[in-house]
């Protein structure tokens, strides 16, 4: 699943210095999280996260990746952070 989510998403956000980490499925309380971390070289602000969210979304909704319902989870990689799943 990462290597096709990050062929689709990063040509998309890469002119936003933006790069997809990590992509991966959690559960919490029962409800299916599809996780996507995203990471830079600079600083990401929440300005950043919600605009590439914008971007990311639709591309997400057509690859129709999962089939039961779940929550899509756009965050950035904490510095320091090592969760490369």
């Amino acid at each position: 699943m990462f290597d096709k989510v990050k062929d689709k998403i990063d040509p998309v956000i890469e002119s936003m210095d933006l790069f997809v980490d990590s992509v991966y499925l959690s559960k919490e309380e029962g409800v299916t999280n599809l996780n996507i971390c995203l990471d830079s070289d600079n600083i990401i602000d929440i300005d950043k996260i919600t605009e590439a969210t914008k971007l990311i979304n639709p591309i997400i909704d057509e690859m129709n990746l999962i089939e039961e319902e779940y929550v899509l989870d756009i965050h950035s990689k904490e510095k320091g952070d090592s969760n490369n799943e």
